[in-house]
């Protein structure tokens, strides 16, 4: 019975102590596997990218700066901010003896030489519809450039104002009375209004109308439209005045 006892204890002891060794190998197992992803994998990749750069290493980019900071860049003229002309001349200073490079939206246009008095003109520089986006630069005897100078932003405008006339209607006839007759019409808010070469006021949605004076016999009058582009829209009534 004594002997039994003894076997069963000692077999449990031995079970225990197998458990124990399944834990810590399988502790030392995540440990060992911990250590390689953490360490000594990235070690050896790391081993086998400088062996591959001594064995071939990689091109150095060269690149060649296109801008020269030191230049200064060039000053444009234009003193209009619309125009209705689609071709354009653009004067202004740089750098004498030096070259300029004109850029419309981001795109090179025309390189022209500056003088010795640092003038220089950009000839028939086509415009599009709407506003351009204008700058310069200066270039050197290395073809590299300043930096840009200030942004001119120019309106091209080629369509002409509204203009209608809503008295007196053409070829009227007026007899006696205070020798005035009424003129009146309507056009685009924000444009210039002209009667017989005077200027009249014009309202903020475009109307307009004045007394205006007659001479005996035919009058001939003259309404004139003018935007900020200078488009033009001319009309003419005549009126016959018999006292």
């Amino acid at each position: 019975m004594s002997y039994r006892y003894r076997s069963r204890r000692a077999a449990k002891r031995y079970a225990n102590k197998s458990q124990r060794n399944f834990i810590i190998t399988l502790v030392l197992i995540a440990i060992l596997g911990y250590s390689t992803i953490t360490w000594i994998l990235p070690s050896l990749i790391g081993s086998i990218g400088f062996i591959k750069n001594i064995t071939n290493p990689p091109k150095k980019t060269i690149t060649q700066s296109t801008e020269n900071s030191s230049l200064a860049p060039p000053v444009l003229n234009i003193p209009y901010e619309a125009t209705n002309s689609s071709q354009i001349n653009i004067g202004g200073y740089g750098t004498a003896d030096s070259k300029v490079k004109l850029y419309l939206d981001d795109e090179p246009q025309q390189t022209v030489d500056v003088s010795s008095d640092g003038s220089f003109t950009f000839e028939q520089v086509s415009l599009s519809l709407g506003t351009n986006n204008i700058y310069a630069k200066t270039v050197d005897d290395q073809n590299k450039e300043s930096l840009p100078s200030k942004t001119i932003k120019l309106i091209y405008d080629n369509e002409k104002p509204l203009l209608s006339i809503s008295e007196p209607e053409d070829n009227k006839k007026i007899q006696g009375g205070d020798k005035k007759v009424r003129v009146a019409g309507k056009t685009d808010p924000g444009v210039n209004v002209f009667i017989n070469g005077t200027q009249v006021i014009v309202g903020s949605d475009g109307s307009f109308g004045i007394d205006q004076q007659l001479n005996d016999g035919d009058n001939t009058i003259s309404i004139k439209a003018v935007n900020t582009t200078s488009n033009t829209t001319e009309m003419q009534r005549t009126v016959n005045y018999t006292p």
